[in-house]
């Protein structure tokens, strides 16, 4: 059986990021990028396609064994892993130092009591699995080098080839600590300087101590919220401010179906709810660095604005499939790029502006052209809220007028408006309010369902969607409004699993559902943090703190969560971490501290 998505730990230094697994495989590594092409891609295949394991030694018909113990070394992304064998306790320590030079994955082996064999297997293949590059030495250290990109091996343990896979047998005794590290370069250029790994380690540890002393939330939930913070971080290209939705591409919403997608792109959606709870938690910095990246991705085309950008504001995210990979657990195709790039979304309008607001609201330093931008995105809206879009979730089935891209048109009305009002801005201000005014009460009408006392997916439809959810916590209605709590209810009635999670909306199976896909997937639990949101803003505050409570019990050992939890495997499914998954929990966390119901 595959490894389960929830046995990976992250480990990562803002530009790029590696999954290692509970053996002290790692399994995916892109270099030097995010979006760039994996050198361990064994995650979606097999070990043909890239791994890097580092662990006591095991026969060769055996399993390797897995940690004992793992965690991360306090607030840090710093990963010590502890196996407990017959001959004694050894620990890994793996991380990846915040870089200004070459990225490097850095593993430092120590002896803690007796004498433990171990080995450290390498097999690097570029270009996610399909190229095995050229392996000599240079100058005393080891170099794989294909096409423009060459990684440089560096340890003081003694090394040795075979089966196109780069070894080292050694044993360590307490006190004893042997490092190993992958530095990349382009190949064309010198190679990179020689790695010192105990330094970089200190640094590091400095680094995430520091950053996280400027969280401002001390409340009930301050462990769950500093790990989500944490991974938020570590999903920042730091060059840029781009936030990714996830470090992996195509893990599976349904194991063994083809809901598998690339999520190593900016969503403006996602990284704009990053931003808001970033902000809510006393980072403006991050919150500054995205607004930067923001405007130079759009670069004055709001009319052409796309859903999700390349970490540096690439447009062109074209997708393709590796078909020479075989899929996390047979689940093909393997995809690269995204086709949801150009797809009309409204409600992205609405989830940048409200960012641009919440960063305004919290002083954020006045950008003229922000507010510009904010501007120029209404007048847009004016002309386009009524059409039919893709939505939220990206359906590749028919465009349709979906309930929540419209009141996400009208928060980005409501928050322009509030801009001019508090003097920042200039704009058609009663012509504007007359806008917001039509979209509310268009949606009211043709989005509502009187009989059933709910909104709906789409005008006319009789299906639900979680995203309804959000009316109330955007302000669009209160929360004691009845048509606010008839939606809450009857998606806890329609949309929720056995063990009380919210699922998107319906799918059909083997199907082609309302999404244009067939197959199913697992609750989303983005939509299941919002639920608990709903009901504390409703009074049910107790069941929303048991809800609440319930989604951080399937985080994994470290604090992480994928997309979503399918409920009949009872594991975690999707691109993993996932950011949408991390940034609601800081914001119910927040929420259900408020309530004052729980102290902190």
């Amino acid at each position: 059986m595959a490894r389960r998505i929830e046995d990976y730990a992250l480990i990562g230094d803002m530009q790029t990021a590696a999954l290692v697994c509970r053996d002290g495989t790692v399994d995916w590594l892109c270099l030097p990028r995010f979006d760039s092409h994996a050198i361990f891609a064994g995650l979606l295949g097999t070990e043909e396609h890239g791994f890097w394991r580092l662990g006591p030694a095991h026969a060769a018909d055996a399993k390797p064994p897995t940690a004992a113990r793992r965690s991360y070394r306090g607030d840090s992304l710093i990963l010590e892993s502890e196996w407990d064998t017959p001959r004694g306790t050894v620990r890994v320590t793996d991380f990846m130092p915040p870089r200004d030079g070459a990225p490097q994955l850095i593993r430092i082996v120590e002896g803690v009591t007796g004498r433990v064999p171990m080995r450290s297997a390498l097999r690097m293949r570029f270009s996610y699995g399909r190229v095995v590059p050229w392996v000599h030495r240079h100058e005393g250290r080891t170099v794989a080098v294909a096409g423009p990109d060459s990684v440089w091996f560096d340890t003081e343990a003694e090394t040795y080839g075979k089966s196109l896979t780069t070894y080292a047998d050694f044993t360590v005794a307490p006190g004893d600590r042997i490092a190993f590290t992958i530095s990349w370069e382009p190949s064309h250029k010198q190679p990179p300087a020689l790695p010192e790994p105990e330094q970089s380690l200190e640094a590091t540890e400095t680094f995430w101590r520091e950053w996280v002393e400027h969280c401002t939330y001390h409340g009930p939930y301050r462990e769950a919220v500093i790990r989500s913070l944490i991974t938020l971080k570590a999903l920042t290209y730091a060059p840029t401010g781009g936030i990714v939705a996830a470090p992996t591409t195509s893990l599976p919403e349904d194991i063994g179906g083809v809901r598998n997608w690339d999520y190593r792109y900016t969503w403006l959606r996602d990284a704009a709810i990053t931003l808001s709870s970033l902000l809510r938690t006393g980072y403006r910095e991050e919150a500054r660095a995205w607004r930067e990246w923001l405007l130079r991705a759009v670069a004055g085309d709001p009319e052409n604005l796309q859903i999700m950008y390349g970490i540096a504001g690439e447009r062109e995210l074209g997708e393709a499939e590796l078909d020479w990979l075989p899929g996390y657990e047979q689940s093909a195709p393997v995809r690269v790029g995204n086709g949801a790039a150009h797809q009309l979304q409204l409600d992205v309008y609405g989830e940048v502006t409200e960012a641009l607001h919440l960063g305004h609201m919290t002083g954020l330093a006045r950008n003229d052209y922000a507010s510009l931008l904010q501007l120029k995105l209404i007048r847009y809206l004016e002309d386009h809220w009524q059409e039919p879009d893709e939505g939220i979730w990206e359906v590749r089935g028919p465009r349709r007028h979906f309930v929540h891209s419209k009141v996400m048109a009208w928060v980005a009305v409501d928050r322009t408006i509030k801009l001019i009002e508090s003097g920042d801005a200039d704009g058609p201000l009663e012509r504007w309010k007359e806008l917001r005014d039509d979209i509310h009460r268009d949606v009211c009408e043709k989005g509502y369902d009187k009989e059933r006392n709910t909104f709906t997916q789409s005008y006319g439809s009789q299906e639900l969607d979680a995203s309804l959810l959000l009316i109330p916590q955007m302000g669009f209605l209160p929360p004691d409004d009845k048509r606010v709590i008839g939606t809450i209810e009857a998606i806890q009635r329609e949309l929720s699993t056995s063990d009380g999670f919210i699922l998107r909306y319906p799918t059909e199976g083997a199907h082609t559902g309302v999404d244009g896909l067939p197959g199913d997937e697992g609750a989303f639990l983005a939509c299941s943090f919002w639920m608990a949101d709903d009901l504390a803003m409703i009074g049910r505050v107790d069941e929303a703190r048991k809800l609440f409570e319930k989604l951080l019990a399937l985080r994994n050992d470290l604090g992480l969560l994928a997309e979503e939890w399918d409920p009949r495997l009872q594991r975690q499914v999707g691109n993993f971490p996932q950011a949408f998954s991390h940034v609601p929990l800081i914001d119910t966390a927040l929420r259900l501290t408020a309530s004052g119901a729980y102290g902190g």
